[in-house]
């Protein structure tokens, strides 16, 4: 992948006159390496404090395709509905060998994204360019996977979850969700948050970069600090919570703010109430 990434980086970072045939089929390669899993906007790295290091050069060759691709009709029937977006970003291609469950109802994948064996995607949802989503992962319907979201295997997007996107600036780490995650519904998880495997998210919870987790279950505060990203440790449950507000005149008048609780780890009981879907893959 040397030769591709230093091709990328610099048709991105030299922008030419004019975009020739040479660049459009670098693109096309380099979205093949994407579709495929081989190449990825964040990977795993052991080295990493919080596991997990940005590949800015994958993110340059999807802001490339931005560049060389023009609008185009992409209507099945552009009369009762008509689409339009950049030629380069289609929605993506699948045969039923994949192995993807793609439950008719108005669903939308884009290309350029990794889906994995045994993936079901209800309907509607949608899955845009530069996420990965791993083996055997239930995206539920009204969910949304933003550009770069790193999804494991084995999770549970519940109904109307958001995961945010990251495409610029292209060293920042996207969301990364963590291999058998159960992430409740209307959950957001934004800001290059990166929720540690077999974590689970009560319904409603919303993780920032700008909002703390209490930890009740070993009595410490997560937080995102400089270039740190938010991280929820492996096997943690969180819920939506409430801090009251100490001082001043949100004291007075008794105002209270959200904050994500830590209420334990995951434990048999745990796993007993999260058994949902087995049945339905």
């Amino acid at each position: 992948m040397t030769d591709l990434k230093k091709q990328i980086e610099q048709a991105f970072d030299s922008k030419p006159a004019q975009y020739g045939e040479e660049h459009f089929s670098l693109f096309a390669r380099f979205k093949a390496e994407l579709n495929a899993g081989h190449i990825r906007a964040a990977e795993p790295d052991k080295d990493s404090a919080n596991g997990w290091r940005v590949n800015p050069w994958v993110k340059k060759g999807i802001l490339l395709g931005f560049r060389l691709g023009n609008i185009v009709d992409m209507s099945i029937d552009a009369s009762r509905q008509p689409f339009f977006d950049k030629s380069t970003y289609p929605v993506k291609q699948f045969t039923s060998g994949d192995g993807v469950r793609i439950v008719p109802g108005g669903s939308s994948i884009r290309d350029g994204v990794f889906v994995g064996k045994s993936v079901t995607c209800m309907p509607p949802m949608y899955i845009n360019v530069g996420a990965y989503v791993g083996d055997g992962t239930m995206v539920d319907s009204h969910a949304l996977v933003g550009s770069c979201a790193q999804i494991g295997a084995r999770c549970h997007l519940s109904a109307a979850v958001q995961i945010g996107g990251v495409l610029e600036p292209v060293g920042a780490m996207p969301v990364i969700i963590e291999d058998d995650v159960l992430v409740g519904g209307n959950c957001g998880v934004y800001e290059g948050t990166i929720v540690k495997r077999r974590a689970v998210l009560g319904t409603g919870t919303i993780l920032n970069r700008s909002t703390p987790v209490f930890d009740l279950a070993k009595g410490i505060v997560h937080k995102a600090t400089g270039d740190s990203p938010l991280v929820i440790p492996e096997g943690a449950v969180v819920v939506a919570g409430s801090r009251a507000v100490t001082s001043g005149i949100g004291n007075e008048w008794g105002i209270s703010l959200y904050t994500p609780v830590i209420v334990k780890y995951r434990d048999e009981k745990t796993e007993g109430k999260i058994q949902l879907e087995d049945l339905l893959r």
